[in-house]
């Protein structure tokens, strides 16, 4: 009886004991509980709740549409298209072998495109976006939306797809817009642009596309998605619409673009047009050119093996990258200088026996050709080398660099398309920087002398020249030369122009001016471009250049007896009407001879086109009576190459 109350009274306190060990335990884990809710709900609230919204929703950026680029008439040069594109995130599409035999019979994958894929997945990587297929048709489209459940990772959407209507046409101009590299990426960053550019693949790469990429990209948009926790949209929870690019209207004309593009024919060169009163770049030519519609989702292996490889180099923009030694075109900015300088009057007369003789070594004009005595104005009709010769020494090298930087040769003209060169516009300093060898580093006199008739160390783009040219037939005025007139905005049609004022102006005497535009209208009534103006119902005011490629040493140039692409430029600068400029021109047409009868023809096209688009000042058909431009008579003379052979 005993032993059994004593184990009731034992299982008593055992069982109050486990109910207390219990109460406790229950009391800690609540707290635990109660602590944990504290933590997630107060301490990691922000971080939590972000996470739980990252999980329902999805930001999905819109890109903008890119702006188009029109002439100044309103053709098109470069637009949009929506299209249908299908794409893939490599890491949830499996074996990529296997997706491709799957989707082919749906939508046709060519082994092209799948080679293509491959290389970007493996550029990009696993978790990208990659395009597998462009512009899938309507029914291409809706029979993958009914077999779309079956391919996991494959996407389609609409996007929009750059196009270039113009071809090869104006194709240096516009450029073209390509997918976006790591040095996009690197560059988007540093300019804080990269959110911008979320949704979007490409980005300008050449030409205007390039130079203008922040105005024709726009803004981009978006939508807040809310999604099941497999991705599927459930609904919009907000949408911010983006913002399309402005429209660029260009100062080309297309039409006369075309025409001074086929005046080239097959021959390798480059022409500017420009507007001397507004800068205006009419016509920008650069042949051989390419087309970028080549360039939009990505050059091939072949097309793009005949552009890189091609000995005419048809991807270089010749009028800014190129850069020549002018020839003869030098010799008016160098006459003007005299006569600005006060080094020779414009009547004062020399001798030219068909050479000039400076420290015991005589420079020939071409051909040896003798003219007798002559002014600058004959001087600069028949292109004598011996009286530009004899100008060198007077005005020298310094002085030259400082006459002439103010009109543009040697400087970027600040032209709105990315990769101008600078050339060379020759001076002591100049030549000091240039070579490390003292005695390389010594200017001598004979030099200035070649640099007179623009040879030598002379080395300026066409852009320069044309620009040159300009300034010239708008009597010191310097228009900053640009190929965006306009920028257009989509949505109010507000338009900004991008040059409204001069850039500088340069001092010069009128009566000087007219010295050498009157020799400069003889030159094609009777001098070294005549042949290429006979009939011409305006006036016309231009010089012909022929420039050497290579020194000869003393040997005579037989064009015949060399390799095609050593023999000489074909060079032309002009103005037309000359007495009041609407037009100026320069063009360099390479290893192609003579200027006046190469480069001269091809500017009489240009301004057939540009100043007789009103059919009545247009000639009679079949008249061929020369039309007297200018009332200066000039004695006739041989007419000459306008180069010299002989260098020091």
């Amino acid at each position: 009886m005993f032993d059994f109350k004593k184990n009731d009274q034992q299982q008593k306190n055992n069982f109050t004991l486990r109910v207390v060990v219990a109460g406790l335990f229950a009391v800690c884990c609540f707290c635990v509980l109660s602590l944990r809710f504290w933590v997630l709900q107060v301490d990691r609230h922000e971080g939590l709740s972000a996470r739980a919204d990252s999980n329902r929703l999805a930001v999905v950026p819109i890109a903008p549409r890119r702006g188009e680029i029109v002439d100044r008439n309103g053709e098109v040069l470069a637009r949009n298209y929506l299209s249908y594109t299908l794409e893939v995130v490599p890491a949830r599409a499996g074996n990529l072998d296997e997706l491709f035999a799957a989707l082919t019979p749906i939508v046709f994958i060519s082994t092209a495109e799948q080679r293509r894929f491959k290389r970007r997945a493996a550029e990009s990587g696993k978790y990208a976006s990659i395009v597998l297929r462009n512009n899938l048709n309507e029914t291409e489209a809706a029979f993958f939306s009914a077999n779309a459940l079956r391919f996991a990772g494959v996407q389609l959407r609409a996007r929009w797809v750059r196009e270039y209507p113009q071809g090869k046409s104006a194709g240096h101009v516009v450029g073209y817009v390509g997918r976006i590299s790591e040095s996009d990426v690197a560059a988007l960053e540093e300019r804080g642009e990269t959110g911008n550019y979320r949704g979007t693949d490409i980005i300008g790469k050449k030409g205007i596309e390039k130079t203008y990429e922040t105005v024709l990209h726009g803004k981009a948009g978006l939508e807040e998605l809310e999604v099941t926790s497999r991705g599927k949209p459930v609904r919009v929870l907000r949408r911010v619409d983006p913002t399309p690019g402005s429209n660029l209207v260009l100062s080309l004309d297309m039409g006369l673009q075309r025409i001074a593009e086929e005046a080239f024919k097959d021959l390798r060169g480059a022409l500017v047009a420009i507007e001397p009163a507004t800068g205006d770049v009419l016509a920008f030519v650069s042949q051989p050119s390419f087309d970028p519609n080549l360039f939009i989702d990505g050059i091939d292996v072949e097309s793009w093996r005949l552009l890189n490889e091609s000995p005419d180099h048809p991807l270089i923009n010749r009028p800014v990258y190129g850069t020549y030694p002018i020839g003869s075109t030098y010799k008016p900015f160098v006459a003007l200088a005299a006569l600005e300088l006060n080094k020779r009057r414009a009547n004062e007369v020399i001798s030219d026996p068909g050479y000039f003789e400076f420290g015991g070594q005589r420079f020939r004009n071409s051909g040896s050709t003798a003219f007798g005595t002559l002014d600058m104005h004959r001087a600069l009709v028949v292109s004598s080398d011996t009286y530009f010769y004899s100008l060198g020494p007077e005005i020298g090298v310094n002085n030259l660099h400082d006459f002439m930087k103010p009109f543009g040769f040697g400087q970027l003209t600040g032209i709105d398309i990315e990769g101008e060169r600078r050339g060379i516009l020759p001076s002591t300093d100049w030549k000091r920087a240039a070579y490390k060898n003292r005695d390389q580093q010594r200017w001598y006199a004979g030099e200035t002398i070649s640099i007179a008739v623009g040879q030598g160390y002379n080395s300026f783009t066409l852009m320069q020249l044309a620009q040159a040219t300009a300034v010239l037939a708008n009597d010191g005025v310097y228009m900053k030369p640009h190929l965006v007139r306009t920028i257009k905005n989509p949505r109010t049609d507000e338009q900004t122009q991008t040059v409204v004022e001069a850039a500088h102006k340069i001092a010069l005497k009128k009566e000087n001016i007219q010295v050498i535009k009157r020799a400069l209208a003889e030159v094609t009534v009777s001098g070294t471009a005549a042949a290429a103006f006979v009939g011409a119902p305006y006036t016309t005011a231009g010089k012909t250049g022929t420039a050497q490629v290579y020194s000869l040493r003393g040997a005579k140039y037989q064009s015949s007896a060399i390799d095609e692409r050593l023999r000489d430029h074909s060079l032309f600068m002009a103005f037309a009407p000359a007495n009041q400029p609407k037009i100026a021109i320069a063009v360099v047409v390479e290893n192609a001879g003579w200027g006046g009868s190469v480069a001269a023809p091809i500017v009489r096209k240009v301004f057939d086109a540009w100043l007789l688009r009103d059919a009545k000042t247009q000639p009679p058909p079949g008249s061929t009576t020369p039309v007297r431009r200018t009332e200066v008579v000039v004695p006739q003379a041989p007419l000459v190459a306008a180069t010299p052979r002989a260098v020091p």
